[in-house]
């Protein structure tokens, strides 16, 4: 059985072709295509037009792709970027419409749980109580759990281009008094989760993402060529003089700096903000980067679970879910 999956996300879109045989989604083909909707959609703001027609090219571009590696139509979701979007109803029914690719959008919670079990799988029942943290571009996932799927989830508005939007787009680079603006506001929003996790004492800390993975780059993590196999370790102490670095440079020196991406340096600092206070909160000293996430946990929930969990998850018409994460939302999981 061959699938497919494409993520919808503030940056890029992404395709993943896996075979699953054996009951384990192994990657045949990848691809993306760069949007970088984060530069024209601010938060909580409209995707405008010519925007739509990108994302339209893109992910009609990923379903010719999978269908010649010989896919299924592929399960396709949209991030916070399109969630969080006044026109969201606009946006699906233009991609429904002209691709026939049926792109939805999940609740935060329903993405954390969908990490959780990536990276759950990906680290093996040995990591023992885990514990998880995604950094997105307009939202911040929290999960933790003893077995396959989290006991408890949180989505946080605390995406590192929200917050970039919201507290540097003034000054490159920011202030002094910005930065700590926002750690302030990090710490307020995460008072009650951090508290649960350090009450929960997890054994092991996972991070995913595409923040963690160039933060983790920056402080001396091994870069991908060396593969998905080598383990890769994010230390609070190294993120915290990573942060003193990323905040006095304007986002054009960032993009020189090792792993941080062109595309991703402005909203660095922030996310490293985030990063560094989730640890600290929890008394997290290191974090595992770990490089299986939501795109391989819809594969696998689609593997163990069969079809009919999709519409399940996604059932909820957009019109009225909620258009953007709560200050904080902790809900238990029921499957």
């Amino acid at each position: 059985m061959r699938l497919s999956v494409v993520d919808v996300g503030s940056n890029t879109v992404r395709l993943v072709v896996a075979d699953a045989e054996g009951g384990v989604p192994l990657p045949v083909h990848t691809a993306k295509w760069r949007l970088r909707l984060s530069e024209q959609v601010k938060p909580g703001g409209p995707i405008p037009e010519e925007a739509i027609e990108r994302l339209v090219d893109a992910v009609a571009g990923a379903g010719r792709t999978a269908a010649r590696w010989g896919a299924a139509g592929p399960l396709a979701f949209a991030t916070a970027v399109v969630r969080s979007a006044p026109n969201r109803r606009e946006v699906l029914d233009t991609v429904r419409g002209r691709t026939g690719i049926d792109l939805r959008t999940l609740p935060g919670e329903v993405e954390a749980e969908l990490t959780f079990l990536g990276a759950r799988r990906w680290m093996g029942w040995r990591s023992g109580p885990l514990a998880l943290m995604d950094i997105g571009g307009g939202s911040l996932e929290i999960a933790f759990g003893r077995g396959r799927l989290p006991d408890f989830v949180a989505s946080l508005p605390l995406g590192a281009n929200r917050l970039t939007h919201e507290f540097f787009a003034e000054q490159d680079p920011p202030a002094p008094e910005r930065v700590r603006a926002l750690r302030r506001k990090v710490r307020h929003q995460l008072r009650d989760v951090a508290a649960r996790i350090r009450w929960e004492g997890p054994r092991t800390a996972v991070a995913t993402s595409r923040t963690f993975q160039q933060l983790g780059r920056l402080c001396g993590a091994a870069p991908g060529r060396e593969g998905p196999f080598t383990e890769r370790q994010l230390r609070r102490a190294e993120l915290r003089r990573a942060i003193d670095r990323l905040s006095v440079l304007p986002a054009a020196e960032r993009a020189l700096l090792p792993g941080i991406s062109a595309p991703r340096a402005a909203q660095s600092l922030a996310g490293a903000v985030v990063g560094h206070t989730v640890m600290k909160l929890t008394g997290i000293n290191a974090v595992t980067v770990c490089p299986w996430a939501i795109r391989e946990g819809v594969l696998l929930r689609h593997i163990e679970d069969g079809p009919s969990w999709w519409a399940e998850v996604t059932r909820i018409d957009e019109e009225t879910a909620p258009p953007d994460p709560v200050p904080l939302r902790i809900a238990t999981a029921t499957s």
